[in-house]
């Protein structure tokens, strides 16, 4: 009798300290995990979220830049972490599409792992060429492809670049050869340099070489023309139905952090994308300040894992 009421008062007070809890969220920095390294689209968007978050929290959010193993690293970090509200990770799409799909042993798994808050930013894809080519629309990639194949470069086996450029293959007959990179830069530097015809790549990491000529967009990857591009077409547009494919990213904690402290993170989330500011500075480093809550966010990685699976049996992608 006396084991069972002591147990009793022991599931009392646990009970009860989740409401305290919350109300004392946060007492202390909140570390936030980018896990690609510092300069990167991941990390500058984390810089401009955690400066505005902080400022809601009345705590500092402090960036740890944790990568390696295409996001696998810091994504782990943060699905073993203390469930307790301190610690949250802002991650690519494909991380959460792609990476699962072709490597074992992650070390995370996208669905079970975290509590979702949302997703808050993202950017178009555009498909690049360098002016000499003479390449000017999807359709001279189709037809130049067939005279012989072109190498199409991207940020990395696996990336979403990657995935979408054979997805484009399937859907239009292209003959298109991947070539990897270490990055977006290396990529950008051999296309400048016009020893590949095509790259895939985010409109962050492009548009400075755009804006200064160096390449040539040929179309954006996602269902609505990108507001730094209005003069340039969608794949849609240019005759491929059904095809979508943009960077996003999302925040997510440790699975089973406090419901109580969950919802303050997504209602503080959802406020701060509201915000003209925040947009503002999304808009300014090259991103789209769009805002998906955490249900939306998670049936979004549902339908992709879907997809890209498919995709990548098809195109029989392997990881390196």
């Amino acid at each position: 009798m006396k084991r069972l009421l002591c147990t009793a008062v022991a599931s009392l007070a646990v009970l009860g300290a989740a409401p305290v809890l919350a109300q004392t969220y946060p007492s202390k920095p909140v570390t936030l995990i980018a896990p690609f390294p510092p300069g990167g689209s991941t990390d500058v968007l984390a810089r401009i979220l955690a400066t505005r978050l902080g400022s809601r929290l009345g705590q500092p959010v402090v960036i740890e830049n944790k990568p390696g193993a295409n996001g696998s690293i810091g994504a782990s970090a943060a699905a073993r972490a203390r469930p307790d509200g301190y610690t949250i990770l802002l991650m690519g799409g494909s991380s959460y599409t792609v990476n699962t799909l072709l490597y074992k042993n992650m070390g995370y798994d996208p669905l079970a792992s975290y509590d979702y808050l949302g997703i808050a930013g993202g950017s178009q894809l555009v498909m690049l060429t360098n002016p000499a080519t003479g390449i000017a629309t999807v359709k001279d990639v189709v037809s130049k492809s067939a005279a012989e194949s072109l190498s199409f470069g991207s940020f990395g086996t696996g990336s979403l670049p990657h995935v979408a450029g054979e997805y484009f293959a399937q859907k239009t007959g292209a003959h298109l050869v991947h070539v990897p990179y270490k990055g977006s830069a290396p990529a950008m530097t051999d296309l400048i340099g016009n020893q590949i015809p095509l790259t895939i790549e985010t409109m962050v990491a492009a548009m400075p070489q755009i804006r200064g000529g160096k390449v040539k967009p040929i179309a954006v990857l996602g269902r609505q023309r990108a507001v730094q591009l209005l003069h340039v077409p969608t794949m849609q547009e240019s005759g491929i139905a059904d095809f979508d494919f943009e960077t996003w990213f999302g925040i997510v904690t440790a699975k089973g952090t406090p419901p109580e402290i969950v919802e303050r993170l997504q209602h503080e989330l959802k406020d701060m994308m509201a915000e003209k500011a925040t947009q503002e500075a999304l808009e300014a480093a090259g991103f789209d300040p769009r805002y998906s809550d955490a249900r939306q966010f998670r049936d979004q990685v549902q339908r992709e894992l879907k997809r890209n699976a498919r995709i990548i049996e098809a195109a029989n992608i392997k990881a390196d």
